[in-house]
């Protein structure tokens, strides 16, 4: 650990960049509680849940072409810091929504947030390239990572918390100040931070067409570039389906004081809370643990991976036969162990061997894909339940069969591309 800990001492524009990561992470967990309470509390029905998860995700497919021309174009500080503002902006409209004939509004600002984070998301990428040395990137991944998790443990089991006790409202609220918070400390990291031009005079269309066209010649970067969205395909649906564990499997009954809280709403609200806890925790420490047992060599990181899907085909199966709440939350870590190896080392290996002029499209292709295959398997979890009458339990299942499928594709792809290159030119003049 002492090795994250130099990495932010000795590196004051990380720093400022994790921390920024810090508090507006811990907003996006309050905001995820308090909407999915509130599309609970208004509708109650699985679709319009997996409408909520679509509204999130689909504005991060359509809009990273534009993000990735963005941050290989413009100051990419300037984007992180304009995005957040706005989205602390939208936000704040989260307040005026009371009542059932309003949950449209929910989904229109839910879909203009999640699309300035689509501009966010690439430009951050990118910039972690910036302002680390080459041997600090799986570091930093892994940091980032951690941070992540820590958000979602602590972020979802207390916006659950706040939520039941002060009202979603505040969640909402705080989620707002968040994002504010962000923007000044992304302010003060020093120095610009934009690529060297080479086709400034081409428009955004064809910058857009030329990140695809090196994606088609770099068969192996654009399989790794692929990792995330083959993942989503399986843990895309859980997402809707944890709140189904948590409102009609798992509920619980407890007390504040003298006062009963309901188990169909506030209890399930924390239930939910745990069930993020645990995934924070599976997604923080995977990745720690296995780059301590494998080292950060490229070829041991793709490896890593294939450990990954493993991992999560195994989290997946004993969940959809967890009998307990406990269980449940073992499945679940073993499941998140998983996953969060999969984001952390090809993150890492997207980075190290990426050009930085192209880099910005690469990890906005990317997102775009990962978000395109999110939504597909969030869609199938709605209609899953609602139409073909599968249980929860039926439903995980279904995605630990998946999840075997997209594993196995990349084992192939991997040992037929062992000898692909593993740095790029730019990353060796980084060294």
């Amino acid at each position: 650990m002492s090795e994250y800990v130099t990495l932010l001492r000795k590196n004051p524009d990380y720093r400022l960049l994790w921390l920024g990561s810090v508090v507006s992470q811990l907003g996006d967990w309050f905001n995820l509680i308090g909407s999915a309470s509130l599309v609970a509390n208004l509708s109650g029905t699985g679709t319009a849940v997996s409408y909520l998860f679509l509204a999130r995700f689909l504005p991060l497919f359509l809009f990273s072409p534009l993000a990735g021309i963005l941050a290989d174009r413009y100051e990419r500080r300037h984007i992180m810091i304009a995005s957040d503002l706005l989205r602390a902006a939208t936000v704040l409209a989260f307040l005026s929504i009371r009542e059932p004939g309003q949950l449209w509004l929910l989904y229109v600002l839910t879909f203009t947030q999640f699309a300035l984070s689509a501009i966010f998301t690439p430009a951050r990428s990118a910039v972690l390239a910036n302002v680390v040395q080459r041997d600090e990137l799986v570091p930093a991944n892994a940091l980032d990572s951690l941070t992540w998790s820590t958000m979602l443990a602590f972020g979802a089991l207390l916006g659950g918390i706040v939520a039941a006790t002060f009202g979603i409202a505040q969640a909402f609220f705080l989620d707002a100040m968040t994002f504010v918070l962000s923007a000044a400390l992304i302010s003060r990291i020093a120095g610009p931070i934009r690529v060297k031009r080479t086709d400034a005079s081409r428009g955004g269309f064809f910058e857009f067409l030329d990140g695809l066209r090196y994606l088609r010649k770099q068969t192996f970067i654009l399989g790794v570039a692929l990792v995330k969205a083959a993942g989503a395909l399986a843990w895309g649906a859980i997402n809707v389906l944890e709140i189904s564990y948590a409102t009609d499997v798992f509920q619980i009954q407890f007390s504040v004081g003298e006062s009963s809280i309901a188990a169909s709403i506030d209890s399930s609200t924390v239930v939910l809370g745990l069930i993020y806890f645990v995934s924070g925790l599976g997604t923080g420490l995977g990745p720690l643990i296995l780059r301590r047992w494998l080292g950060d060599a490229p070829l041991r990181q793709r490896w890593a991976i294939s450990l990954g899907f493993g991992l999560m085909i195994l989290g997946l199966v004993l969940l959809s036969t967890a009998p307990t709440l406990g269980f449940f939350s073992l499945a679940t870590f073993i499941r998140t162990v998983g996953s969060g190896t999969i984001w952390v080392f090809s993150a890492a290996l997207l980075q190290m061997i990426v050009p930085d002029q192209f880099r910005g499209r690469v990890f906005a292709f990317e997102f775009a894909a990962l978000t395109l295959t999110q939504s597909l398997s969030i869609l199938w979890a709605g209609f899953a339940q609602d139409t073909l009458g599968l249980t929860v339990r039926q439903a995980s299942f279904s995605m630990a069969i998946v999840a075997a499928v997209v594993g196995l594709s990349w084992l192939i792809f991997n040992v037929r591309h062992l000898s692909a290159p593993m740095v790029s030119q730019d990353s060796e003049e980084m060294a």
